[in-house]
């Protein structure tokens, strides 16, 4: 039966909510194929490539490299049956910044990466009868507090690229969730010129890596659309 365990690919798997998702399949048994810019990272933090862990180098930017590395990940474990994309790209493009570079790749990190993964993935999402999607998209896709437009607008777009694969996928067996938490306690969120609160009051990646797993586990007829996560109070999320 060990063969019958479920295959996950993490895109932005070095990152930091994106290595915690790592340890918190690995530890509840999941095979896993993880992308990163560079392997290499992904041997240091989990160790070398098992059976039932595969790693790839993956650039947002070389659009080939996404179908090179789905098709790597069905030769070797011959299923997909989850995508979670935590990739994600937060350079800071505001309202008044003539900065056409950095928004487009905003949108290519942001939306047309995890856009084109599932895409590639979707046929063996179908035949697995309960495919899930999980993109981390934050509550800056649900709502703007600042300036920051480029990284706000390519956030409500993850979150319409969720809401589009859900409709998509529904009749198939397929679930998307839309992850979307606030202040995540790492090394970008510390470094942000916006973060007006301590780092001890942000939530865990931990506890970001459980509600992934929570919306993978989750059966077909108990999806949830959209997770919002607090560290501190919004009166409407």
């Amino acid at each position: 039966m060990a063969n019958n365990r479920p295959v996950i690919l993490v895109s932005g798997s070095d990152g930091g909510i994106g290595s915690a998702i790592v340890t918190e399949l690995m530890e509840h048994g999941y095979r896993l194929s993880l992308g990163a810019m560079d392997a290499r990272t992904l041997v240091e933090k989990f160790g070398p490539e098992t059976p039932d862990r595969i790693y790839q180098s993956f650039d947002a930017f070389n659009r080939a490299g996404a179908k090179s590395w789905v098709d790597r990940t069905a030769k070797t474990f011959g299923q997909i049956d989850g995508v979670v994309n935590a990739i994600g790209l937060g350079l800071r493009v505001t309202i008044m910044d003539d900065n056409d570079e950095d928004l487009d790749k905003l949108w290519e990190v942001n939306v047309k990466t995890p856009l084109r993964l599932v895409r590639l993935c979707m046929p063996y999402l179908e035949a697995c009868g309960k495919g899930r999607v999980v993109n981390l998209v934050s509550l800056g896709g649900k709502r703007i507090k600042n300036v920051t437009v480029g990284y706000g607008t390519t956030k409500f777009a993850a979150m319409g690229l969720t809401h589009a694969i859900r409709t998509y996928g529904w009749d198939k067996g397929i679930r998307a969730t839309a992850l979307c938490p606030g202040w995540v306690r790492t090394s970008m969120s510390i470094k942000s010129p916006t973060l007006k609160i301590r780092q001890d009051e942000m939530t865990d990646p931990s506890t970001i890596a459980h509600l992934v797993r929570t919306a993978i586990e989750l059966p077909n007829n108990a999806a949830m659309a959209e997770m919002v996560v607090n560290c501190e109070f919004e009166d409407i999320f």
